[in-house]
């Protein structure tokens, strides 16, 4: 729009520097953040877009890219990148039952050292235009693996604990002293269930005090990643859209690939097989 003469005469830079900054090559650094830029994408999106700059800065240096936090963020800002937005979300529990309590065994201890020694479990919901879907997962906290799960129509112990009990000791088959950990609810507390426990003989049942989510902060952190990261971003418009899009979530990318912080930004299945070369080792 103006001639040059006149803007480098405005912006006090010499015509010469001009055309030298105008012919030159790109800056070393700049194209080192464009490759970088790259990678951050591919990661950004095989993380369906739920990665913030700490994770990916992670994943990064785990493919032998020494990269900080702070130059990840400003190329992610720079590239219009950012974790999808979290909402609120709310977990229910029926816990106005006959059913006899068990005391706080896992006392917020969340960190045992090997797996099969602590799981917890807890049920939520999910919208669809069929009605509300019932999530049930049981978590082994060692490794943080969504070991079983179930999707049901009802609340009912059978379709919601049962089936998911049965996933969990299929996968994962108790061999010692196990605490089984949950709230008060009436799918816990019920005479089938705590039957199915006494049949393991080794499971010991704790329940969080009354009203304190904190005493089941791992279940209620699952339930914030998968919804925040997964279920809030659709519209499932059936029982089976929505069990579906559920296992992939769970089966191909929690339990296989997030990086979790409580692991040391590994996944459950990486942290898993640590856990296992330690013991194989002592």
């Amino acid at each position: 729009m103006f001639p040059i003469e006149m803007m480098c005469r405005v912006l006090n830079v010499s015509r010469s520097g001009y055309y030298i900054w105008l012919n030159s090559e790109p800056s070393q650094r700049t194209l080192e953040n464009k490759r970088l830029t790259e990678q951050i994408k591919i990661i950004y999106k095989e993380s369906k877009q739920t990665y913030g700059s700490p994770r990916i800065t992670e994943e990064l240096n785990a493919q032998n890219i020494t990269v900080s936090r702070p130059r990840v963020a400003r190329l992610m800002k720079k590239a219009n990148m950012k974790s999808v937005t979290k909402k609120k979300f709310v977990v229910t529990t029926y816990s106005k039952h006959g059913f006899a309590l068990s005391p706080n065994l896992l006392n917020r201890k969340f960190n045992p050292k090997r797996q099969g020694e602590v799981w917890v479990s807890d049920i939520t919901y999910v919208r669809t235009s069929e009605g509300w879907l019932y999530l049930t997962v049981i978590i082994d906290l060692a490794d943080r693996k969504v070991i079983g799960w179930s999707t049901s129509k009802t609340m009912k112990a059978a379709d919601t604990i049962m089936p998911a009990w049965k996933m969990a000791i299929s996968n994962r088959p108790i061999i010692d002293r196990l605490i089984f950990h949950s709230d008060q609810g009436v799918q816990y507390a019920c005479h089938d269930f705590r039957a199915v426990l006494r049949k393991a003989k080794t499971v010991i049942q704790s329940m969080s005090r009354k009203g304190n989510c904190w005493d089941n902060a791992c279940a209620e952190s699952f339930f914030k990643s998968i919804k925040t990261e997964w279920i809030y971003r659709f519209k499932y418009k059936t029982f089976k859209s929505a069990a579906l899009s559920i296992f992939e979530y769970i089966a191909t990318w929690y339990n296989t690939c997030r990086r979790h912080s409580s692991l040391n930004y590994l996944s459950p299945l990486e942290y898993g097989r640590l856990l296992n070369n330690q013991k194989r080792a002592a």
